[in-house]
């Protein structure tokens, strides 16, 4: 079976060399709204879909919850298990494919880790499969970007050097997908990625979401839990339960 753009990008020590910058304080910034508004106990199990080296599992975890993070990269999670402990665990694992059934009281999906495949058959089974890992009275948590604000601010060129190494980004809308094509050499080899993200927006989840036996009832639209504005926003974060 071809490997997909995600299993090459994510795990490449590109990938977090581009995204080094990621701002911790942001995602502890979503963490502490997000556990405001959820109000988990101590008890609460909460699993981290797509949870890259595990930052928002390692703080979530700080503040003294039980965590699973899971992503399909290998070097990420590798990375990521040098902080495990008695509460905190992570694994390699496919979101279409998740083997926990009715285990997770709030399972989270941030920073845009989704609309990755390519047919919306398969965001429905992973979707189905983050219903089918929550308690009967469990939240799903999706944070994505706010497609519409995304395709009308894209810079087409930029270039951004970190590192020592200058990556040329080239962004376009093509075929329902946000595409990101990413040049740059490094130690005399020239190297090409991409990231092809679905341009989902709230309908199309709405859709994608009773398909999958789930239903919306928040939606944000900042990770200071703002009102969702299809035009203003910055996020599009959807706390759902099951139907």
């Amino acid at each position: 079976m071809q490997r997909k753009w995600f299993q090459y990008w994510f795990n490449s020590p590109y990938y977090h060399i581009l995204y080094s910058q990621r701002d911790d304080a942001e995602a502890e910034f979503l963490i502490d709204n997000l556990s405001a508004y959820l109000k988990p106990t101590t008890e609460s199990r909460i699993l981290d879909i797509a949870c890259g080296r595990g930052r928002h599992a390692v703080y979530l975890n700080k503040k003294g919850y039980d965590v699973t993070g899971i992503d399909l990269s290998e070097q990420s999670i590798k990375y990521a298990q040098q902080f495990e402990q008695k509460h905190l665990h992570f694994f390699v694992h496919d979101m279409r494919k998740l083997s926990f059934i009715n285990y997770f009281d709030i399972a989270l999906n941030l920073f845009t880790s989704f609309g990755y495949f390519d047919t919306e058959k398969d965001h429905v089974n992973a979707l189905k499969s983050f219903r089918k890992s929550l308690k009967p009275d469990g939240t799903l948590v999706i944070d994505y970007f706010n497609t519409q604000k995304i395709i009308k601010n894209l810079a087409p060129k930029e270039s951004k050097t970190v590192e020592g190494i200058e990556f040329q980004l080239s962004k376009f809308v093509a075929n329902g997908k946000i595409i990101k094509h990413i040049n740059f050499e490094h130690r005399d080899k020239s190297y090409a990625f991409e990231e092809r993200v679905q341009a989902f927006d709230r309908a199309d989840f709405e859709r994608m979401l009773t398909k999958s036996g789930l239903r919306i009832t928040a939606t944000f639209g900042s990770y200071s839990l703002e009102e969702f504005d299809e035009i203003k926003s910055d996020r599009l974060i959807l706390i759902c339960k099951k139907a």
